[in-house]
């Protein structure tokens, strides 16, 4: 795969004009973003900004924060969502998702069982009309970066 045939490469290209969604906090290795095909609110990825497939091609500079994103961004969750806890998970295995991401997963306390743990990626190939809608993960995406801008 190049980075042309990247979704995310391709959305970091169009960086300044990106929805809020897509763009909810960023610094210079890393971008927060809402999950696309997703039925839960507040699904998020945390991606690095240049092309990278495996964890082990991080940059020291780049891994020397992702811990501190991780943390943030799993509070910022708790504080907008109210959820309970989050799953960290990381992959890149889907075709067209090989680029390194983590995926940062709002877990309540009411979740049926079925999608607790890994079960939760049921949840990420929603039907269309089950999907959190734009409008939806914008307002998410800006009550996420208030809380990531506060005090």
């Amino acid at each position: 795969m190049t980075t042309s045939d990247c979704y995310t490469c391709g959305m970091e290209a169009e960086f300044d004009s990106l929805p809020p969604r897509e763009r909810i906090a960023f610094d210079r290795h890393w971008r927060v973003a809402h999950a696309t095909g997703t039925s839960l609110p507040g699904w998020l990825v945390l991606l690095p900004r240049r092309h990278v497939t495996a964890v082990h091609d991080l940059t020291d500079a780049e891994a020397a924060v992702l811990g501190t994103w991780q943390v943030r961004i799993s509070r910022a969750l708790r504080a907008v969502t109210g959820c309970d806890k989050t799953y960290v998970v990381q992959f890149a295995e889907a075709e067209g998702f090989s680029h390194v991401h983590f995926h940062i997963v709002p877990r309540d306390g009411d979740l049926a069982p079925e999608y607790r743990g890994p079960g939760v990626f049921g949840l990420l190939r929603a039907p269309e009309g089950q999907q959190v809608t734009a409008g939806r993960a914008d307002g998410i995406a800006r009550a996420l970066r208030a809380e990531l801008d506060g005090p």
